[in-house]
């Protein structure tokens, strides 16, 4: 039985692979290292919580003492804990170097001494930093432009360093802008479906033109799943769906979805260092037999009605109910 090490598990990326691999492997063991700051959330594990393959452990990747038992025990270890949120970095930096950074280089140290059969870093397309005409390949120099992405960065370049110096199984995936089920409502899509269900103000940055290119979060999970058994060491694999949209189009498709007035729209002034457009050129993973099977409309679809049927999920979290539930039990 092969043991995954999943950090930040808890979280939306992390929890919607869990449940994946859960459901598509059954010869696995899964465990689950998880800080549970604001973003990570154990209702998003409720219905794998007593499955005998699932463990969950407490506790923050830049600890030692809590990390190197864990990956001693651990086949893969498939890194998703980051502090990932682009406004939130801009506010307080520090989170971000130490968790995205120090955390990593805690991980690799620890897979490098146990010998792990394979580490994949989760990266982002973020850390290519803003374009207006080519598409990014993985073999673009790196430019990322906010405290969060260079965060990213420099994780994703360490990880490959312990590749070429210590010649350690390492994969890097960066992935374009992800959306679905259990996404922490600051994000664009699942702040702006909540906000139109509650009949709130959707906020929308500067002139609402930048770009961004989305992938439904299981076409995501089901990638990293296929790089792990086709991709090679050392390589980075960027995953995109080719759905290019401005944060407007979004907006609007939303409005549109849920029967809502475009007056909920309302301008705010733009992010500081507000990258424009971001588009990878997936050609490379495209290559090996992966493509994304959601349509954009498809994942959309989806991911509107979840939040629609699931608004005991977010509401506590928008009233806060939630946080105060966990600080509560687990003395956060």
């Amino acid at each position: 039985m092969k043991t995954y090490l999943i950090t930040g598990g808890a979280g939306f990326i992390g929890s919607n692979f869990i449940h994946y691999i859960m459901q598509r492997h059954e010869n696995i063991r899964v465990i689950n290292l998880d800080k549970l700051t604001y973003a990570g959330n154990l209702d998003n594990l409720k219905d794998v919580a007593k499955d005998s393959r699932y463990q969950f452990h407490k506790g923050d990747i830049c600890d030692t003492e809590i990390v190197d038992p864990l990956v001693r025990d651990a086949d893969v270890v498939i890194n998703f804990a980051a502090e990932s949120h682009v406004d939130r970095s801009i506010g307080k930096p520090d989170d971000f170097i130490r968790t995205d950074i120090f955390g990593t280089f805690v991980l690799l140290e620890a897979a490098r001494k146990y010998g792990v059969e394979k580490f994949i870093q989760i990266s982002t397309d973020e850390v290519y930093g803003s374009t207006l005409d080519e598409s990014f390949k993985e073999s673009n120099p790196l430019m990322p432009s906010s405290p969060y992405s260079a965060s990213k960065a420099g994780a994703d370049r360490l990880a490959y360093s312990y590749f070429v110096t210590y010649k350690m199984p390492v994969l890097i995936t960066r992935c374009s802008n992800n959306f679905g089920p259990y996404q922490y409502p600051e994000k664009l899509i699942s702040l702006f479906i909540t906000n139109a269900l509650e009949g709130k103000k959707l906020p929308v940055y500067g002139d609402g033109k930048n770009i961004r290119d989305w992938i439904y979060v299981e076409d995501h999970c089901r990638a990293i799943d296929f790089v792990h058994s086709a991709g090679s060491d050392g390589e980075v694999y960027n995953i995109g769906a080719g759905n290019e949209k401005t944060n407007l189009e979004i907006t609007n498709l939303i409005l549109t979805s849920l029967g809502k007035s475009p007056d909920l729209i309302v301008f705010v002034n733009d992010r500081l260092g507000h990258d424009r457009r971001y588009s990878l050129n997936c050609d490379k993973i495209k290559a090996l037999g992966w493509q994304p099977k959601h349509t954009f409309e498809q994942g959309m679809d989806a991911t509107i009605r979840w939040y629609y049927k699931n608004q005991w999920w977010w509401e506590k979290i928008k009233s806060g109910e939630y946080l105060k539930y966990y600080k509560a039990q687990y003395q956060l």
